[in-house]
């Protein structure tokens, strides 16, 4: 039998409200809650594979007639770390960034040498914090920004 990924299918308007349905069926807000519109893309994904603990199959319909399609698995960074013991005095470690843009607002981007994963500002940029010892473990010291959604790629390293 062959394996069937829950389908959710993300429609945006030319005004930025997003309709959501999985499997057809419609999947609104919580009541009470504002309509979804492009910036909620991200937090709706991570709350519907949250809920499947499965990944799906994503198609956003833009409204100039664009399809993107993926697959979304549930993100690993659903427990941040605790927060350190006041009385505890933690040495910050250096960290660098690398900038890179035209990312679909809201998208999942990858940060490669694959270590962690961030979330598109809804204006399409994105920001990977790394300490300097992430960035050194890779001989090439070149980190990647992909885009799941849009495919956008940013390959730079960071200061």
């Amino acid at each position: 039998m062959p394996v069937v990924l829950p389908h959710v299918l993300m429609t945006i308007g030319m005004d930025g409200a997003m309709t959501v349905t999985v499997d057809g069926v419609p999947h609104e807000p919580e009541p009470f809650a504002p309509p979804w519109r492009r910036e909620d893309f991200a937090g709706v994904l991570d709350q519907l594979t949250d809920q499947r603990r499965t990944p799906v199959r994503v198609e956003v319909r833009e409204a100039d007639g664009t399809v993107f399609t993926d697959i979304i698995t549930p993100s690993t960074r659903r427990h941040p770390a605790p927060a350190p013991e006041l009385r505890t005095r933690q040495t910050m470690p250096e960290l660098v960034a690398l900038h890179g843009e035209g990312f679909v607002p809201g998208e999942d981007v990858a940060v490669a040498v694959v270590i962690a994963h961030g979330d598109a500002a809804p204006d399409g940029t994105m920001r990977a914090l790394l300490t300097a010892d992430q960035a050194a473990s890779s001989p090439t010291r070149e980190v990647i920004l992909l885009g799941r959604v849009s495919g956008t790629l940013t390959i730079g390293h960071p200061e």
